[in-house]
């Protein structure tokens, strides 16, 4: 789909885990993601989600 990326290519994308991708959009944490058949399409210009456990400055 265009305009969309799959979970392995956002893992590549962000320097993450898939496993952690699909938890960001099971939480609901990533604006805009579409279910396609059995997996996750994420829009291309989705910022990765501010992980929680790291203090804000």
């Amino acid at each position: 789909m265009k305009g969309y990326l799959s979970v392995r290519e956002t893992s590549y994308k962000w320097n993450v885990s898939e496993r952690r991708v699909n938890q960001y959009v099971t939480e609901g944490r990533i604006p805009g993601v579409e279910r396609f058949g059995r997996s996750w399409a994420i829009p291309d210009n989705a910022k990765k989600p501010e992980d929680p456990r790291k203090a804000k400055k």
